[in-house]
């Protein structure tokens, strides 16, 4: 390999691991890597370019009261209990191929990665059960991946044979062999939306990690090749990946969201797939979808995606923190799960801020979801039927968060909702609480209630807020939250203006 080759191939690494931030603010500091062991950065709400299309800002509108997702990645590696796509990339193998103990060079690897759709089998997989388990969990939407970074699709492509019903697979010839068709029309039964993940990268198609370039085996991932040296083979790239969107969008009925992963697939990076105009197609038969092509910023980010965290502060514009449920995006052998407690203490957290949680949870390769996952999330759904009011459907209110008291509002603003979290359950219950809150706010009380009883409850106003005194409950532990309905004098009585 020549000097300039190895140059030009260094210099589309850089690319990739250090995209400039389309998303951030003049004067703020752009991080140097968008994707850091698998785990994505994400864009600067100061960047965020709201939608002009009515029908898409009518969406976001919903999709900021869903405030609850299930987000599933499934596929072939689940056999294994290994990260899902990353070990095929050489570059990421420090980290990626951590207790494997396959063959040792890459090559080999990649070849008994890519053979494991022949021994994926997920007999036990029950749409309708997954539905009904989600829907007692108070999820709201899906967000499944159709097809990760390794290619694999999970739906029946005619673009690819690399897929569940290819005739490779032994699923293939099963009732629910296309999943996606599937398990989208038994979460719509349920009245849950859709949101498809998608893969912009696809380290299986001849045309993007291709043979016969200079980089030759050792992949990365990004392509194997400059797209801008090479236009002929990107535009074949680019037409593969259009017409799988395109296929997903037009033959598994109504989509609310289209969830696009590999940020680095964008045009800062010299790998452009002209998203725009695909989406701005598929939008004349599924008016109003979003698009979340999370990291790149621009008009079709419609939503930010913080992964694996929460933001300090509400960030002003819509969001949504993929974080799994227990320590992997992918099925993991004999892995811990989050409690009730600790996912509804952070979804609180996230809705006080203003944004959405998507609460992971990897299948095992079964087709069953794990126990231990189910048992949170029915949990999580048990405190739901009673506090959901206080989560759906609300949106930021000042303070946001002091201490272990969060704060949600309804969009009328005349109803408030404090939720006094207790994250360990050994923690000392007062009897009497300070709720903060504004002069004007304190001035508008009129009655406090609990959500869980319908009884009211005194109060007497401070200068910083307003002093409760809840109903005392024999209990051994903590609960999870304490929650107050605050009521506020109509908002027409109060400033003379219309409610909305």
């Amino acid at each position: 390999m020549t000097e300039d080759m190895m140059e030009k191939l260094q210099t589309a690494d850089e690319m990739t691991e250090e995209i400039p931030d389309s998303a951030a603010g003049e004067n703020e500091e752009v991080p140097e890597e968008k994707i850091v062991q698998g785990v994505h950065n994400y864009s600067a709400a100061e960047g965020y370019v709201r939608p002009t299309d009515p029908r898409v800002l009518e969406k976001l509108e919903w999709f900021q009261d869903q405030k609850l997702a299930l987000m599933m990645h499934w596929g072939p590696y689940s056999q294994l209990g290994v990260v899902e796509s990353w070990a095929l990339s050489d570059a990421d193998a420090g980290w990626s191929r951590t207790g494997i103990d396959w063959e040792a060079d890459g090559r080999s690897f990649k070849e008994q990665y890519f053979g494991l759709n022949k021994t994926f089998n997920p007999i036990r997989f029950d749409p309708e059960k997954w539905a009904e388990t989600a829907a007692e969990a108070g999820i709201r939407y899906l967000v499944f991946t159709t097809k990760h970074h390794d290619g694999f699709c999970m739906w029946d492509s005619k673009y690819s044979d690399y897929k569940i019903t290819g005739e490779d697979c032994p699923f293939h010839t099963h009732r629910y062999a296309d999943i996606c068709g599937h398990l989208f029309e038994a979460f719509r039964k349920k009245g849950m939306g859709i949101a498809a993940y998608f893969s912009k990268a696809d380290w299986h198609t001849d045309s993007y990690w291709a043979k016969g370039f200079p980089r030759g085996e050792y992949m990365w991932r990004g392509p194997s090749y400059v797209p801008a040296e090479h236009p002929e083979e990107w535009e074949r790239f680019v037409a593969f990946t259009q017409n799988q969107i395109r296929e997903l969008a037009a033959n598994y009925g109504k989509l609310d969201i289209m969830w696009f992963d590999a940020g680095w697939v964008c045009p800062q990076a010299g790998q452009d797939i002209r998203l725009g105009e695909v989406i701005e197609e598929i939008r004349r038969w599924q008016p109003g979808m979003l698009c979340a092509d999370r990291t790149v910023g621009g008009p079709y980010e419609n939503y930010i995606t913080p992964e694996q965290c929460v933001p300090e502060e509400p960030l002003g514009v819509p969001w949504e923190s993929c974080i799994t449920l227990g320590t992997s995006f992918s099925f993991a052998y004999e892995d811990t799960y989050k409690t009730p407690r600790e996912v509804i203490c952070l979804l609180v957290d996230i809705v006080a801020k203003g944004g959405n949680l998507a609460i992971n949870v990897g299948p095992q390769p079964d087709g069953r979801l794990p126990k231990g996952a189910v048992t949170s999330l029915k949990g999580m759904g048990e405190w739901l039927k009673v506090y959901g009011e206080a989560i759906y459907g609300t949106r930021v209110c000042e303070p946001y968060k002091k201490g272990n008291i969060a704060f949600t509002r309804k969009k009328d603003e005349d109803i408030l909702y404090a939720l006094e979290l207790f994250p360990d359950e050994k923690t000392v219950v007062p009897e009497v609480v300070l709720l903060p809150f504004t002069e004007d706010v304190i001035e508008s009380i009129v009655q406090v209630t609990m959500p869980d009883s319908g009884e009211g409850i005194p109060f007497t106003r401070q200068k910083s807020g307003i002093l409760v005194k809840p109903p005392r409950r024999p209990l051994d532990t903590a609960p999870i939250a304490r929650v107050y309905r605050i009521e506020r004098k109509r908002r027409s009585a109060r400033t003379g203006e219309e409610r909305r």
